[in-house]
């Protein structure tokens, strides 16, 4: 039996059809790619899985490997493939700004820049009208910093623990998650305070957050009181108080955290903690790299689920469906100050990359899918919630849209994360019958939700029936 379980795993879950039929594989053999993953390829890439997937096309919501298997892709590249893998749409316009213009740097006027500066600009609120377009978030993050530093002549940022906002060195001071600091000079000036994370975090209650699925933490607050805000907006008050000086450059923030594992704040959080943040002289900074282009479901951006409006955006991954590109949006006055001496950025705005932009845009208003994000998320998260409430590891289910978290836990009173060997188990199963899952959290403990916004509540079935086999088998293990 041991042995069955490592081989293959079975299910009564019926992977939903797909007309698609992939190409046939014809590259190099499996071993020699891994012979040249070892040898050409940079270590630090880590590969998922303890025997990784070789992948060769995707489709939609479906992924198929070099022998033809086909996976249901709950991850999306990290978050990327926002409209689906080779949208028809994004694909025919992609081929035929090929066939144009790739590239004259924005240096000349050339359509497509101009069109998508317009079309992505109308968007957003006043008085963010203003795009500097780059090529990943690393480097839109990298420029807000630089922005708001300039703007207000003050050095000084602060984001959360648990944050992920880039690995350049400027923005390493931003990303407070452990793994990825390195041991060198980083972080001057940028300064972490306690994420408001209502689950794992010193302060929750039962109905903190703006999700379908409210955490099992039980709190005695009156209706419009909260008292978990409250408490961590004390945090972010002593943070003010004794790591900045008294003026500051600004705040950034998730409005849901990504590599943290969906982490979300009590509603009221971020509105008060702008407000503290330009009573300093800073300006509040965005990260909608996850958040962005209707993921949440009811609304287009992850701010606007906060009722703000931040001074700086920062915008990538799902910005082009997986084609490198990303995008700061501010105000006319704040991109002023950058016009004061010369900043460039070769391919930022890349004939090309405006093409694959405006058709991802087109792509998500003609499928609706900030309403399928909605509509199939809230139903994959209450039918996840049934698995919390079934099973004791499965310590918190929580998000928004199609942008959801869940995290394991030893125990739901001690919240303790369930040790890595045993999720990387119920992982590995999950993968074995069709479904890829994103890890993340401090401690990889948390199963990471966030697929192509065209997935099916057909999918959804799928996925949590082969998830609660996977779950069922984990119990039977430690039996």
């Amino acid at each position: 039996r041991q042995h069955k379980w490592k081989s293959s795993v079975s299910t009564r879950a019926k992977m939903p059809p797909c007309d698609f039929v992939p190409e046939k594989y014809k590259s190099y053999p499996y071993e020699r790619m891994q012979k040249i993953r070892e040898q050409n390829i940079t270590p630090v890439l880590r590969l998922y899985y303890k025997k990784p997937l070789l992948l060769h096309q995707g489709h939609m919501q479906w992924l198929f490997d070099y022998e033809g298997r086909r996976y249901l892709d709950l991850f999306a590249g990290i978050v990327t493939v926002s409209v689906g893998h080779c949208h028809p749409k994004v694909t025919m316009a992609t081929q035929k700004q090929l066939a144009r213009l790739w590239h004259t740097s924005n240096v000349y006027m050339h359509p497509s820049i101009h069109e998508y500066a317009e079309k992505l600009t109308s968007l957003l609120p006043d008085p963010l009208k203003v795009v500097y377009l780059t090529n990943s978030g690393s480097e839109a993050n990298d420029l807000a910093m630089f922005m708001a530093r300039l703007y207000t002549r003050n050095f000084d940022i602060i984001s959360f623990r648990g944050a992920y906002h880039g690995g350049s060195p400027y923005t390493l001071g931003l990303t407070s998650v452990g793994l990825y600091k390195h041991a060198v000079a980083n972080g001057f000036g940028c300064s972490t305070t306690m994420v408001p994370d209502v689950f794992r975090g010193l302060w929750g209650g039962s109905h903190c957050r703006d999700s379908p699925v409210q955490t099992v933490r039980k709190c005695s607050c009156s209706e419009g009181v909260c008292h978990a805000n409250d408490q961590y907006i004390e945090q972010f008050k002593d943070c003010l108080n004794t790591s900045v000086p008294r003026t500051i450059a600004g705040f950034i923030a998730e409005p849901i955290q990504g590599v943290n594992g969906a982490v979300q704040y009590p509603r009221r959080f971020l509105k008060e903690a702008y407000q503290l943040v330009r009573e300093r002289g800073g300006v509040c900074i965005s990260d909608e790299v996850q958040t962005g282009f209707g993921r949440t479901g009811s609304h287009f951006w992850g701010f606007q689920t906060h009722d703000v409006v931040p001074d700086i955006v920062t915008l990538a991954k799902g910005i082009g469906n997986g084609f490198p590109m990303a995008a700061v949006v501010t105000t006319k006055e704040i991109a002023s100050h950058l016009a004061q001496n010369l900043h460039f950025n070769t391919f930022g705005g890349n004939a090309l990359a405006c093409v694959v932009g405006a058709a991802v845009l087109d792509a998500i208003e003609e499928d609706s899918l900030q309403k399928n994000s909605e509509d199939v998320g809230t139903y994959m998260l209450l039918e996840l919630a049934k698995l919390r409430d079934k099973f004791e590891i499965v310590g918190d289910v929580r998000g928004k849209g199609l942008m959801i978290g869940v995290e394991m836990v030893t125990d739901k009173d001690s919240r303790h994360p369930l040790p890595a060997e045993e999720i990387g188990q119920i992982w590995e199963d999950c993968k074995d019958m069709g479904v890829l899952l994103g890890r993340g959290g401090l401690y990889s403990q948390t199963f990471r939700i966030k697929p192509p916004m065209c997935i099916t509540k057909k999918d959804v079935d799928f996925a949590v029936e082969v998830f609660h086999t996977a779950l069922q088998r984990h119990m039977e293990r430690a039996a």
